[in-house]
């Protein structure tokens, strides 16, 4: 055997022996070692670091929500200690409660419009299905219409029964034929479309009605309106339909007296005398009527100073009203004041205004007082 096959021999053998060395020394490696059960510890242990960093994360957030709550438990403390020294409510919703009680009253004191509205378009919708069933278009004057305006003056007559006990006293005195009806304008004339409506179901007379122009801009009511004869054209309209053999219904006091009169009933026309002109050029009588109790019912803030600034200078309607109290109504129509080609329009207003003040001192204890209209609604106080 030569050197280089001996050579290459023991290389091979070397080589053969080599690797069951390395093989052993890789098994052996880890006993040797620590290194893989450092591995595997950490793959056994890294559940356990993750629970603990959430751990850790929690009693962060909660060390955290605590501070906050303590601050906030603070402040609480502190805005009691500042609103309510005594600590009589103790806890928030006390403070709700009571801001509550006190906004109450508020709403119930002025809610009047928005029952008024209500009824108005409750009015206004029975009035659209009445004209879809019937199928009705236009002439809304015409006796097509009659169901439906009985239906409605049905549904005002019984709130008048029902809530303020509305009587009329008087009617034998209204004319046979076409006159001027005057009336007091209270803050909300109900008494009046109580009147209309009772004149209508017992008579069948139907009354027509001249109506502050910013009624008239109420959005949707425009049927309401047009069937019940409501208008606020001027002299020369309002004596057409006088002559045409209505009755017609004026305040003139207008909105002026509604927002700004008071419980002792003062008349504030002015110098308003067209109803005169209008009553002496169409030579129909003028029927004075006033009502019981109607300041007592509902009322405004007219004596507030910046109301009827803002009234004066604008001649807005804005004036709050309140009340809508159950009081006792009742409506006295006075002796009709014959046509009489002698006397002038100034002369036939103030005449009327005698008439009307007249009406209020018989009936109308002044100043008015809304405990003793209250019992006189339910009988235990009599009545004129």
């Amino acid at each position: 055997m030569t050197p280089g096959e001996r050579g290459g021999g023991e290389a091979r053998r070397w080589r053969g022996q080599s690797a069951p060395r390395k093989a052993r020394r890789r098994s052996l490696w880890p006993s040797a070692t620590p290194l893989g059960s450092i591995k595997k510890l950490r793959l056994l242990l890294r559940p356990l670091c993750r629970l603990f960093r959430c751990k850790q994360k929690m009693n962060t957030i909660n060390i955290f929500y605590s501070s906050c709550q303590e601050n906030l438990t603070w402040l609480m403390d502190l805005l009691k200690k500042w609103m309510h020294p005594n600590h009589y409510l103790d806890y928030f919703s006390d403070y709700i409660i009571l801001f509550l009680g006190v906004l109450t009253p508020f709403v119930l004191l002025f809610s009047p419009v928005l029952v008024v509205l209500g009824c108005i378009y409750l009015s206004n919708v029975i009035l659209h299905i009445y004209k879809r069933k019937m199928n009705l278009n236009g002439d809304y004057l015409s006796k097509m219409w009659d169901n439906g305006r009985r239906s409605v003056a049905s549904v005002w007559d019984i709130y008048g029964k029902v809530w303020h006990g509305y009587e009329v006293h008087g009617m034998d005195k209204l004319p046979e034929g076409p006159g001027l009806v005057v009336f007091y304008h209270g803050a909300f004339p109900l008494d009046y479309y109580y009147f209309v409506c009772r004149l209508y179901l017992q008579t069948g007379r139907f009354c027509r009605t001249v109506v502050d122009y910013h009624f008239s801009k109420i959005i949707g009511i425009k049927l309401f309106y047009d069937v019940q004869g409501l208008t606020h054209d001027g002299r020369v309209e309002c004596v057409e339909i006088l002559k045409k053999g209505y009755l017609l219904g004026v305040l003139p006091g207008g909105a002026r007296e509604a927002l700004f009169s008071d419980e002792n009933y003062g008349l504030l026309w002015g110098r308003r005398t067209g109803f005169a002109h209008v009553a002496r050029d169409a030579k129909v009588p003028v029927i004075p009527i006033f009502t019981k109790n109607l300041r007592e019912g509902y009322r405004t803030l007219g004596k507030i100073w910046p109301f009827k600034w803002l009234y004066e200078r604008t001649r807005w309607p804005i004036v709050p009203v309140y009340g809508g109290f159950p009081v006792k109504f009742c409506t006295y129509i006075g002796d009709p004041i014959p046509y009489d080609p002698n006397i002038t329009a100034e002369e036939l207003a103030e005449k009327t205004k005698a008439a009307m003040r007249e009406l209020r001192d018989m009936h109308q204890k002044v100043p008015g007082s809304i405990l003793k209209a209250l019992l006189e609604r339910f009988g235990k106080h009599p009545v004129d």
